[in-house]
């Protein structure tokens, strides 16, 4: 048994995504499920899109010079969509344990050179890790 995710509750993002790190902040989830806990709605699969953040400031070995990306859940871990309980009929998201994310380049960053322009970071997209943090004490499912 975990605890059902709600509406507010946060996407919290590993900074280290492969060779590029990452200034992460919390994505905020917007539950869509037509139960509601306490007032706020559940959280159901495919609310997990709404946790994205966009300007996250990110370098990566060679490329000190940041660039600009955003940050996304790219897919959950298998313990965080109940298995048998649904509302609308959809699978309620669950804390779980962490979950695939992935930082889209949007600018990249960029690597000095002596001889003039600097040499942007060929890499389009990184993968990392997350993880879910509610407020919800009460309702648990599994």
């Amino acid at each position: 048994m975990d605890y059902v995710l709600i509406d507010a509750d946060q996407a919290l993002f590993e900074p280290a995504f492969g060779a590029a790190m990452v200034v992460v902040r919390p994505g905020t989830l917007r539950g869509s499920g037509p139960a509601s806990l306490n007032g706020k709605r559940l959280c159901v699969a495919g609310d997990e899109a709404s946790a994205s953040v966009k300007g996250c400031l990110y370098s990566s070995g060679a490329y000190p010079i940041p660039g600009v990306g955003s940050l996304e859940v790219a897919s959950l871990g298998s313990d965080q969509r109940t298995r048998t309980i649904q509302t609308g009929g959809q699978q309620l998201l669950l804390v779980g344990g962490s979950f695939t994310a992935r930082f889209r380049v949007e600018s990249p960053a960029q690597q000095p050179t002596a001889a003039g322009a600097p040499i942007p970071d060929p890499m389009t997209e990184y993968s990392g890790q997350g993880r879910f943090l509610t407020t919800n004490r009460i309702l648990r499912a599994h």
